[in-house]
């Protein structure tokens, strides 16, 4: 099976699954292409070709993972482990700029508005056995994850469903029943990180009958003004890295080691800029004091263009620290510790030595951060109240724990603390 990889019609590559195979190779026309950029940073543009090593990983970041997956293969009736075939049924509106489908459409690119508030609220109802409305006719989409979710195009006034290969403008996530709610924690702590000037995907609350959602403005799309949708490129940090998504946290049961800090922070100062490195700590810094225990290698992305790399707005900040059986181990260590309260100066320093940035300048980033995230925690948590889901049940209880988290680290960024030995949480990894 021949699968074209394809960039705004044009062609790209294309992948081959044959014989127990899977080659990728770019095609020609884009090799010499002006404005060309590669697939991945893993997989610079060239003659190739490159294995199932590198392609396989890569294709499988691109899918859900958990729950949704499980439910996409059994309204498809495929197995979890056809990555290729899934890919071909969901492959027209991916995360980044590329197409991967083998079938044409019977018709054009378009929209389905979703008419009132109750149809979107039938369609929220329906995601956990029908993710990404899979094998609706004319709907070809997936986002990578665990949790609901479903890409939508929203034009200020509309929501709509992509058909046909249509480009998405917008992500919506439901509420979630295990997470009270965690449409305003994740409001608030994306709302928080623009304030302190981080660049940071924009987004707003909804309503559907009885349904919140979170509509987040996605990064790899542009829409110019007269309202046509263009696409970005960009990769996850596993993808970059090679590594399959069940490797997207460093610590975890599969043999194969995540990728750490470090390992990103390399990557970054090897393919983009220094302020690219400085965004990247900046959001590992973030991240702790919010007590974002889920920012795996799968929630730092590349935006990928014929001029280069560049860090990613950031995404799916989500404090865990209000709600019973999260685990308070971060995905990733800091200086060899992962327990957000235990972290001080000298972990700040150990990241630093291992990431060839310079010691006391990353304390004084983190003390400089979090200062200014306790100013903008209330003005945050103002702008939440304020958008059409309201302030909810628990954002009170978010504010008053990331605001003692904050604290935490501020002070312990200056002191040297001691090793401690706390047991391995027995709440889950992650807020799926």
């Amino acid at each position: 099976m021949d699968l074209p990889v394809s960039y705004a019609g044009r062609p790209v590559g294309t992948i081959i699954a044959h014989a127990g195979r899977t080659d990728l190779l770019y095609h020609s026309d884009w090799q010499t292409a002006s404005d060309r950029f590669p697939i991945s940073i893993a997989m610079p543009v060239g003659p190739g070709p490159y294995s199932a090593e590198l392609v396989l990983p890569w294709l499988m970041n691109l899918l859900p993972e958990g729950e949704p997956l499980r439910a996409m293969t059994r309204v498809l009736g495929m197995s979890g482990e056809d990555v290729i075939g899934l890919i071909v049924e969901t492959g027209n509106d991916l995360a980044g700029a590329l197409s991967i489908a083998s079938r044409s459409w019977p018709g054009a690119p378009d929209y389905r508005l979703v008419p009132d508030s109750e149809a979107l609220e039938r369609i929220i109802t329906e995601l956990p056995v029908r993710p990404f409305l899979v094998d609706e006719e004319g709907v070809s989409m997936s986002l990578a994850g665990a949790q609901d979710k479903l890409p939508v195009h929203w034009d200020g006034a509309k929501l709509s469903v992509p058909l046909n290969g249509a480009p998405s403008t917008h992500i919506l996530k439901p509420d979630n029943s295990r997470l009270p709610g965690s449409v305003q924690n994740e409001a608030l702590c994306m709302t928080l990180a623009r304030l302190v000037g981080l660049d940071v995907a924009p987004v707003t609350t909804g309503m559907a009958g009885a349904r919140s959602y979170l509509l987040v403005t996605r990064y790899d799309r542009t829409t110019d003004a007269e309202g046509h949708v263009a696409r970005i490129h960009q990769e996850d940090f596993c993808q970059a890295l090679g590594r399959p998504p069940v490797a997207k946290y460093e610590f975890n049961r599969t043999g194969v080691r995540g990728p750490s800090l470090s390992d990103m922070i390399e990557l970054t100062r090897q393919h983009m800029t220094a302020r690219d490195t400085t965004r990247l700590l900046d959001a590992a810094i973030l991240n702790v004091a919010i007590g974002n225990v889920d920012s795996h290698a799968k929630n730092y992305s590349i935006l990928l263009g014929p001029d280069g790399a560049t860090l990613a707005p950031l995404y799916d900040l989500m404090s865990g620290l209000a709600w019973d059986g999260i685990t308070q181990n971060h995905a990733q260590e800091v200086g060899g510790q992962r327990r957000g309260r235990h972290i001080y100066g000298r972990h700040w320093r150990r990241l630093a030595d291992a990431s060839g940035l310079a010691a006391r300048a990353t304390v004084r980033r983190v003390e400089d951060m979090t200062a200014r995230l306790l100013r903008a925690l209330p003005q945050a948590a103002e702008e939440v109240a304020a958008m059409p889901a309201s302030a909810g049940i628990m954002l009170g209880d978010f504010v008053r724990t990331i605001s003692e988290r904050i604290g935490e680290v501020r002070a312990h960024a200056g002191e040297e603390g001691v090793d401690t030995e706390e047991p391995e949480a027995s709440g889950a990894q992650g807020y799926a």
